[in-house]
């Protein structure tokens, strides 16, 4: 649905410039829930609109639905919700559909069905008729889902699609986003609230500075590795030689103790290292790293990288 190849995007003048997006590669599978995540001004942003034929691409290749970017058959199969949207204050809910539908070329009976079908997904049926200068911005953001879900596409581009969201319209708007990938529909998700991401999404690619940090699975990025939270009492400086020589402590706090494990076949080294020790064990608990933990681990290694010595480049698969 989506292929990128050394994706590259420079504004500026001919003397230099910017780099905005440095040799994105990227591949997003039919009916997958892809998540796009890096830090403010790592290149998410432009990199969509590179795909959408918004921002023409320096070099590099990109093609969304088997075609070249802003192409309008392709077009016609995408929906898309941008992070900054300027919906015309004038026209009512029903109103801004209905002309989106048309530039759609939808037929005058789909319209009159699918407007209001849409409506009701979206929690706005009672506000078909007020014009979006009086909607709040969660109110905007819902009209917009709505408008990105018009044209039943195949591919959804959503950026940000929760922001201005309470609690329980972060929590449609990911319920619509499961609906989606059970229909088969691709979803291709730039979010900076984790948590949903690892709800939602099958595969992620993390992006900074314009590069691919990493992608793949949550699993694939985790990895084996595991966290342990220890509570014990009386570990000598041997007892924690020997826990070193399994685990990596994290955190030590008194009889608290935060361990990072490269695979569960270590833990029960560690648990014998404690209690043949001779130390007081309370609690031993191994947990996988949350997705919020692994983007932290994962800008922390590339800011490593990065004031290394230079590193061959690969693909991003």
């Amino acid at each position: 649905m989506i292929e990128t190849f050394e994706l590259r995007k420079v504004f500026g003048g001919r003397g230099g410039g910017t780099i905005a997006v440095d040799g994105v590669t990227l591949d997003v599978g039919r009916g997958e829930v892809f998540g796009f995540l890096g830090p403010n001004g790592a290149g998410k942003t432009t990199t969509i609109k590179m795909l959408l034929g918004l921002v023409h691409v320096t070099s590099g290749t990109a093609r969304v639905l088997g075609l070249a970017p802003g192409e309008p058959a392709a077009m016609a199969r995408v929906g898309f919700l941008p992070e900054h949207f300027r919906f015309p204050a004038w026209l009512g809910a029903a109103e801004f559909l209905d002309l989106h539908a048309r530039l759609y070329g939808m037929p005058d009976a789909r319209r009159r069905s699918r407007i209001p079908e849409l409506l009701e997904r979206v929690g706005l049926a009672d506000r078909a008729a007020t014009c979006l200068g009086e909607f709040s911005k969660g109110m905007s953001q819902r009209i917009g889902l709505a408008q990105a879900l018009l044209n039943e596409p195949e591919l959804v581009i959503l950026d940000e699609p929760t922001s201005g969201l309470d609690p329980l319209g972060r929590r449609e708007v990911m319920e619509i986003i499961r609906e989606l990938r059970a229909a088969g529909t691709t979803v291709f998700l730039n979010s900076h609230l984790l948590s949903e991401v690892e709800s939602t999404c099958d595969r992620i690619a993390v992006i900074k500075r314009g590069r691919i940090a990493r992608t793949g699975s949550l699993d694939d990025l985790a990895g084996a590795q595991l966290e342990v939270d220890v509570r014990a009492e009386g570990i000598t400086p041997e007892i924690r030689a020997r826990i070193e020589a399994q685990a990596r402590i994290a955190r030590a706090d008194g009889a608290h103790l935060t361990l990072i494990v490269k695979n569960a076949e270590r833990l029960p080294f560690l648990t014998a290292a404690l209690v043949d020790g001779g130390a007081r064990l309370y609690s031993f608990a191994p947990r996988r790293l949350s997705l919020e933990e692994m983007f932290v681990r994962i800008m922390e290694e590339s800011d490593a990288a990065d004031s290394g010595p230079p590193m061959p480049k690969g693909p991003a698969r």
